[in-house]
């Protein structure tokens, strides 16, 4: 009877640390970061298709997201998901809530100041009209943000949907840990 007691003492001890350990990892999924992979070539080549990232879900309960920001967000209505109803971009901000953005000349302007994107490739000129006809001048109202891709020929962002609202912002990219080979933080972009 002693053995039986000892046997399922040692079962119940390991379900309780299965349970715990669930538990802290659905915790931390939800609220504090999350992973994502990058489908596509429309951040080129600051990142590549197929590579893992860790999203930060957390600090953008304390502070508003940043230009130059790259972000994970939800897919707006108007965005084609690949074989999915919903999926996730990765996107990098551009413009800020009440700021007015430009794209004309082969540059982006917000506030009428000509962006220096340092991660573009060396030859980032990209068509100024966007594909759906949209105006190339927005302002952006409360809670609205910009998101263009740094592959700009290739990449479907706010030149074709329009902003993105804050609240389908998920995170921000925080580390890339797919593949082995490129691992590391994610810097912020400085202008």
């Amino acid at each position: 009877m002693k053995l039986l007691r000892v046997i399922a003492r040692f079962f119940l001890d390991i379900i309780e640390t299965v349970v715990v350990a669930l538990a802290i990892f659905i915790l931390i999924y939800l609220f504090v970061v999350q992973p994502h992979q990058v489908n596509g070539n429309s951040m080129w080549p600051s990142f590549l298709d197929g590579e893992y990232l860790l999203t930060d879900k957390f600090s953008y309960r304390f502070r508003e997201p940043m230009r130059g920001d790259v972000i994970i967000f939800l897919a707006p209505s108007g965005a084609r998901c690949p074989q999915q109803l919903q999926c996730d971009f990765v996107k990098r901000i551009i413009a800020l809530p009440h700021e007015t953005v430009s794209l004309k000349e082969g540059g982006v302007y917000v506030n009428n100041t000509l962006l220096h994107e340092t991660y573009l490739p060396s030859d980032p000129a990209f068509e100024t009209d966007s594909p759906t006809g949209n105006p190339t001048s927005v302002e952006l109202k409360d809670d609205q943000y910009f998101v263009m891709g740094d592959n700009r020929g290739h990449s479907s962002d706010s030149r074709a949907w329009g902003s993105v609202p804050r609240d389908n912002i998920v995170g921000k990219a925080w580390l890339r840990y797919w593949p082995p080979q490129r691992v590391g933080f994610i810097a912020v972009a400085a202008y």
